[in-house]
C-alpha cells in the first residue's frame, strides 16, 4: 500500500483524535497520509473536496471518519476514481461506515495486509429536462428525491418507467432510491430493504394521499421519469439529502442507473444482513 488519504468530519466529537491515530498508525508502516485540512468541515465547506480531488490519484484507500453522510458526500465527488471508500463510524447508523472506533487499529491493520474485499455500490444518476434540453443532471449513491418545498400543498407527479406511464402520485413527493439507499429515507416512506449487491431501483412515494401506495422495484437497465406540473407548489429535487435544485413547471426528471459507481472496503465475515440486525 502506498498512500491513503483521510477525509474527516471534524464536527464530530472526537474525531481529531481518531484522525491521528490513523495518521500514526500509517506513518509507522510506512504509507504516504494524506488529511483534508481541519478547520474546513467537508458537509458546508467546498474546498476540502478541491485538495480531495488532487491527492486520490496516489493514494489506495480513502478514509473518511465521521458518518453516512460524509461518505455519501465523498462517494459523489470521487465517483469517477476508481479508489475505493472505507468509512470509519463517529455517527448514529453508519449503514455505510464500515468500522466502529473500537476495532480501528485491527481493521487497518487488515487493510495493510490486503486482507479486505472492494464491494461495487450502483450509483443512480438524475437528469432534469426543461423547455427540450437537459439543464443539470446529479450523481447519488442514496436517492434522488423529488419533493415540495416547506410550505407546498401536496404535489401531484406524474410516473413513467420508460415511456410507460405508472402512476400519478398525490403526496409529499417521490424517492427513486439506489439498492444503498433502500436502508435510508427510502426505508423511512415504507420502503423495502434491498440487499446492496443488486442492481435495481426503487420507486417509493411519501405520504402519498391515496388508499393503495407500495414501492415499486424496477430493473437497472430502466429509466424512472417524473412528470412535475405545478402552478402553486414549490417543488425540489434532493440528492442524497445535501444537495438541491429548484424544479419549475413542466420540468422532467430522469433517473438511471449511472455509469459511475462506488467502491466501499469490507473485511472478511461482515455481510449485510448482519449489519440490519445490529443497526435496526
Amino acid at each position: 500500500m502506498q498512500g491513503v488519504c483521510i477525509v474527516p468530519n471534524w464536527q464530530k466529537a472526537n474525531c481529531l483524535a481518531v484522525v491521528n491515530k490513523i495518521k500514526s498508525f500509517f506513518e509507522r508502516c510506512g504509507v504516504k497520509v494524506f488529511v483534508v485540512p481541519e478547520k474546513e468541515p467537508l458537509i458546508f465547506c467546498p474546498s476540502p473536496m478541491l485538495s480531495l480531488k488532487k491527492s486520490i490519484k496516489d493514494v489506495d484507500v480513502i478514509l473518511v471518519v465521521g458518518g453516512d453522510g460524509t461518505i455519501l458526500r465523498v462517494a459523489r465527488e470521487t465517483a469517477e476514481s476508481a479508489v475505493p471508500i472505507l468509512g470509519i463510524n463517529l455517527g448514529q447508523k453508519g449503514f455505510l461506515a464500515e468500522l466502529e472506533v473500537e476495532h480501528l487499529e485491527e481493521s487497518l491493520l487488515k487493510l495493510i495486509e490486503g486482507n479486505y474485499i472492494v464491494k461495487k455500490r450502483m450509483m443512480v444518476k438524475g437528469t432534469v429536462h426543461r423547455n427540450g434540453k437537459d439543464v443539470c443532471s446529479f450523481l447519488a449513491l442514496n436517492d434522488i428525491t423529488v419533493s415540495k418545498g416547506p410550505f407546498s400543498r401536496i404535489v401531484r407527479l406524474d410516473t413513467y418507467i420508460n415511456d410507460d406511464y405508472l402512476e400519478s402520485y398525490p403526496g409529499d413527493g417521490i424517492i427513486i432510491a439506489s439498492p444503498t439507499g433502500s436502508t435510508g429515507y427510502s426505508l423511512s416512506a415504507g420502503g423495502p430493504i434491498v440487499n446492496p449487491s443488486l442492481e435495481v431501483i426503487i420507486i417509493t412515494p411519501i405520504c402519498p394521499h391515496l388508499l393503495h401506495h407500495r414501492s415499486v422495484i424496477v430493473d437497472k437497465s430502466d429509466t424512472v421519469s417524473i412528470h412535475v406540473s405545478t402552478d402553486r407548489a414549490e417543488i425540489f429535487l434532493t440528492v442524497d439529502g445535501q444537495e438541491g435544485f429548484k424544479l419549475m413547471d413542466k420540468d422532467v426528471v430522469r433517473v438511471r442507473k449511472a455509469n459511475e459507481k462506488t467502491g466501499l472496503v469490507t473485511f472478511p465475515g461482515h455481510n449485510f444482513y448482519k449489519l440490519l440486525q445490529q443497526k435496526l
